[in-house]
């Protein structure tokens, strides 16, 4: 299949694939492009989380180089990058080194003999977040309901079944919305659970009761320290579709915390 041959569709078949398969990828889309180069404004690749180009075209080896290394930090930083390549003699009038972040763009030298410039974007896909809900209670249906409009992966945890270990990429947060049925044998399959977060929903009251007595058998107390309780942000909830809106809100906090400057407006 040549570039001209490869349509947005194929692209956006074998992102769904990998969507489903829960597998980190990402999507360079040329935005810019100076002087003589190969690919052209809108030319599109998906790449796999190592950099490699899996589908699609956007230049030849003189760009791959540079669109691995950016591929692999978005990876890493959890965080789209743009990345500007240009031939080395006119960085050199720039002053700016191979390397450089000037305002949020990366640089890079185009070592192509075409001698072209060109701007490249790099949109990260991972896979989506899971929420594992313990229990049946009005307050866990309606967060299950609610959080599969908000893109979270949601499951039911059981205490017969642990999750298997999070992948790298991959993220994991846990409610206990039991509410009086198995409070205690869900919490501890929960600190069982590879999680990055765990609430519980009820009042803190109840939780130090819950809390002694899992340190009564045996449970360490700085493990028991990391559930969050009472589960969700202080908003006066009372209904369960409410307490649920609350404890989403917390966990699309907790998610988004890191992929946000600290100088970003309130949108």
């Amino acid at each position: 299949m040549t570039p001209a041959e490869l349509t947005d569709a194929d692209i956006a078949e074998m992102a769904k694939d990998m969507r489903a398969r829960g597998e980190p990828f990402a999507i360079a889309t040329v935005i810019r492009t100076m002087g003589a180069t190969a690919a052209k404004p809108g030319a599109k690749a998906l790449l796999g989380a190592d950099g490699a180009i899996l589908h699609g075209w956007i230049g030849g080896g003189c760009v791959r180089g540079a669109i691995a290394k950016a591929t692999k930090r978005a990876m890493t930083e959890r965080a789209p990058q743009l990345i500007s390549l240009h031939p080395r003699d006119l960085l050199d009038e720039k002053g700016i080194t191979p390397g450089d972040d000037v305002d949020g763009v990366r640089f890079a030298v185009n070592g192509c003999p075409s001698k072209g410039s060109v701007d490249i974007f790099i949109e990260l896909i991972l896979p989506m977040p899971e929420l594992l809900i313990y229990g049946v209670s009005p307050v866990a249906k309606s967060l299950a309901k609610l959080a599969t409009q908000f893109q979270w992966s949601v499951a039911e945890g059981t205490s017969e079944n642990a999750p298997a270990p999070l992948a790298d990429g991959e993220t994991r947060m846990i409610v206990v919305a039991t509410q009086g049925k198995d409070d205690l044998t869900s919490l501890k399959s929960a600190l069982n659970a590879d999680a990055q977060f765990i609430a519980f929903v009820g009042s803190q009251r109840k939780f130090d009761t819950l809390s002694d007595r899992l340190i009564k058998e045996g449970i360490a107390e700085t493990a028991v320290a990391k559930i969050h309780a009472p589960a969700g942000l202080s908003i006066n909830a009372v209904t369960p579709d409410e307490i649920a809106l609350s404890i989403l809100a917390q966990l699309t906090q907790i998610r988004r915390q890191n992929q946000r400057d600290e100088g970003d407006a309130d949108v």
